[in-house]
């Protein structure tokens, strides 16, 4: 996980990444934490490590829960890194 010390997220609160709730202040985090990946120079391999290691919490790579468990379901459950390429760009 080389990666991780070039990522954006880097001296971010954690907090902001794994909200707690599914509503208000919880959305505002959600948002803002996907801004922050929005700037990422590894924001591809964020969300492939994400796919691949089975994350269901959080924010990683730019997405969301659900719209990590949606990229799993249109590939058939594939983890491949074009996916996550895909969906970062």
């Amino acid at each position: 996980m080389m990666w991780l010390t070039k990522a954006a997220c880097v001296g971010e609160d954690p907090e902001l990444f794994f909200p707690v709730g599914s509503t208000g202040p919880a959305l505002e985090d959600v948002a803002a934490a996907k801004r922050v990946c929005a700037r990422c120079p590894v924001i591809a391999d964020c969300l492939a490590y994400a796919l691949a290691s089975g994350q269901t919490t959080g924010v990683w790579g730019g997405t969301d829960e659900a719209e990590r468990a949606d990229l799993l379901r249109a590939t058939g459950g594939h983890r491949a890194r074009g996916t996550a390429r895909r969906a970062a760009a």
